[in-house]
């Protein structure tokens, strides 16, 4: 029978060599004599129950280097059995050790039937919560094809994701950039009878237009300047699989209309070629603007919006999704932590923040603070400082934008229009791709925009 791992962490070495004799027996022991070395055997051992000494160097008579053990070893792993054993066996430590997580509390000199009978009923608990976990990890409820969700909102999207998957009809998402739309599309594929099928996804915003055609349906060689071999669009890439069509309603009108045509007849030619080909093909469409508007603005073919939506499943933003956040945000430090190996943790400060700020950028943007925070920090991350530099404006602030275009009640639309996009910019450190999505416009549009104004001032100027 597998003996159960357990850490002594003691600066005495003639106690850790009497616990070593006297329990060696019954289990598998490691030990440790300060903080550092307590931390390291831990992540590395992974023991069933820790026996814990409060006073470790560099201050043995202080017991707040224990409690900084106890602290980092349950962020590590909330389900681990601390038993701190100490000589500073005051009633105020006691209770402080036990409120902090730790499993039970002995003084100095240990009576070792005592220890015995702890550390029983501590591996029993260890094993059966260990158990438990594992059964209950199998089917978390907040865990779905590799997306984290336990708000209402989140699992049903989860529930409408199992139901369509198996079906063929077109599916559209719908949200805000960085909700996850295409994780969405990942998991449709997957649980599609074409999850053998290649999946293949492409972001109609990013494509120059003079190449988005080749992109979707492919050439043929020679059939424009460059075309020095053939080249199959996505369409053919993703035969017998999955295609997502990301930000589908920055796709020019015309090339709409093909689309419609190959989602109708299922055959399509590529550019310069004589002959049409079949596409077998599960289309999904993504996009962060809102369809019917965009079918208003003359962004979107009506027709083409009632085919792809047959079945639509809206993302809700980071901000309404409430405890997600640190559902996700623990996620994501705990991968950085396992990559590089450390046991960084959250401070309660930046657990405020977590539900302070808005994540305009949601979960993308959440991710990325995580990181910069994990790479910026020590052992206890902060986000507030990350968050309000990132939000610090570039130049101006809005007084100076306000003095600049003189915008007040009876103001011309071009100028607030214009005073929006650049205050958006300052406030974003100039980058384009947020501020578009913030303002619920392409980037190609942002670009037009800004060229415009360029163009005025130059005309402007003597």
């Amino acid at each position: 029978m597998t003996r159960a791992r357990l850490l002594i962490v003691d600066d005495d070495e003639d106690i850790r060599t009497q616990m070593k004799w006297a329990l060696c027996g019954d289990y598998e022991l490691v030990t440790a004599g300060d903080r550092a070395g307590a931390l390291a055997a831990f992540t590395a051992s992974r023991p069933a129950v820790t026996l814990l000494d409060l006073g470790l160097p560099p201050r043995p008579n202080d017991p707040d280097e224990g409690f900084e053990v106890l602290s980092a070893v349950l962020a590590m792993d909330p389900l681990a059995k601390v038993i701190v054993v100490s000589g500073q066996g005051d009633k105020r430590n006691a209770l402080r050790a036990v409120g902090a997580g730790a499993s039970d509390f002995l003084c100095k000199p240990v009576d070792m039937d005592q220890l015995g009978l702890v550390l029983q009923r501590c591996v029993y608990l260890a094993e059966l919560e260990r158990e438990y976990r594992a059964t209950q990890h199998s089917a978390r409820p907040d865990v779905f094809e590799n997306m984290l969700g336990a708000n209402p909102q989140m699992q049903a999207v989860f529930d409408m994701i199992g139901k369509v998957a198996p079906t063929s009809a077109p599916v559209l998402i719908l949200g805000e950039s960085g909700t996850g739309k295409e994780m969405v599309a990942k998991a449709l594929h997957r649980r599609s009878s074409r999850k053998g099928g290649a999946f293949v996804a492409i972001n109609c915003n990013t494509i120059p237009e003079n190449l988005l055609e080749s992109e979707l349906f492919g050439h043929e060689k020679g059939s424009f300047t460059g075309a020095i071999r053939a080249h199959a669009g996505v369409f053919e890439r993703a035969q017998g699989g999955t295609l997502l069509l990301d930000e589908v309603t920055e796709m020019p009108l015309d090339m709409q209309t093909r689309l419609l045509r190959v989602l109708e007849t299922r055959r399509f030619y590529r550019v310069g070629a004589s002959t049409e080909l079949a596409t077998d093909v599960r289309v999904i469409a993504a996009t962060n603007r809102c369809p019917l508007q965009a079918v208003d603005n003359a962004q979107l073919r009506e027709d083409l919006l009632y085919r792809l939506a047959v079945f639509p499943i809206s993302m809700p933003p980071l901000r309404d999704r409430g405890d997600d956040v640190d559902l996700l945000a623990d996620q994501f430090l705990a991968e950085l932590n396992a990559r590089a190996g450390t046991m960084k943790r959250l401070s309660q400060g930046a657990r405020v923040t977590l539900h302070q700020h808005s994540w305009p950028g949601n979960v993308r943007e959440l991710k990325n603070c995580i990181e910069r925070a994990f790479i910026l920090g020590d052992d206890v991350l902060e986000l507030a400082p990350l968050i309000q530099s990132g939000a610090a404006p570039r130049g101006p602030d809005e007084a100076t934008a306000r003095e600049r275009l003189d915008i007040r009640v009876g103001s011309r639309i071009e100028d607030m229009e214009r005073f929006l996009i650049e205050a958006t910019l300052d406030h974003f450190h100039g980058n384009k791709r947020r501020a578009a999505d913030v303002l619920g416009c392409s980037l190609k549009t942002l670009y037009n925009k800004l060229n415009g104004y360029s163009q005025a001032q130059e005309l402007a100027s003597p």
